[in-house]
């Protein structure tokens, strides 16, 4: 079972979304999903701090696409969209400790729709050492957008002063594009 067919075609929208041009098909254990041509997608909602692990698009692009498809049509649960997610990323080849963490973001984004008692439990112990290995990189990152942010607000600034700038301050860049 898996996705048929090659690549997502694709065509850009602008700075974060896409558009694809030809249907992208993935076959299940017991059903085939389309995503129509024309659907619109940020391929992998990450937050910046994190692109260095997991960048908007890899081997995992059209299990997001899927799952965003999943998700805004309400073809399937959320609780049955995160995990077709999580078996597509197996099927792409993604590796168990990045499939599992792209697994409990995702659940996490969704709220935990869906899960019974025992589902919370699984999804603690996949977040919780997550969460410890992330939290300085995360950190780092942040704070080096952050200073990366003051210094574009001190460029500004001085174009102001000089006026050769009419824009509006630059505002921290903490998401993808």
């Amino acid at each position: 079972m898996g996705f048929i067919g090659g690549g997502p075609v694709v065509e850009e929208l602008d700075a974060k979304f896409w558009r694809l041009t030809e249907p992208l098909t993935y076959q299940g254990a017991v059903e085939t999903f389309t995503v129509p041509a024309g659907f619109r997608t940020d391929f992998a909602s990450v937050p910046r701090a994190l692109v260095w692990l997991i960048p908007r698009y890899g081997a995992y692009t059209r299990a997001a696409i899927l799952h965003d498809y999943l998700c805004r049509t309400g073809e399937v649960g959320f609780a049955d969209a995160d995990g077709i997610f999580r078996r597509s990323l197996h099927e792409a080849g993604v590796s168990v400790p990045r499939r599992w963490m792209m697994w409990a973001a995702v659940r996490l984004g969704s709220r935990l729709r869906g899960a019974r008692a025992v589902d919370v439990l699984g999804w603690l112990l996949i977040a919780v050492p997550s969460v410890v290995f992330l939290a300085v990189p995360v950190l780092v990152v942040t704070a080096a957008l952050l200073v990366f942010w003051i210094v574009e607000v001190g460029f500004w600034v001085v174009g102001r002063i000089a006026h050769r700038t009419v824009e509006p301050p630059p505002s921290p860049q903490m998401k993808t594009a």
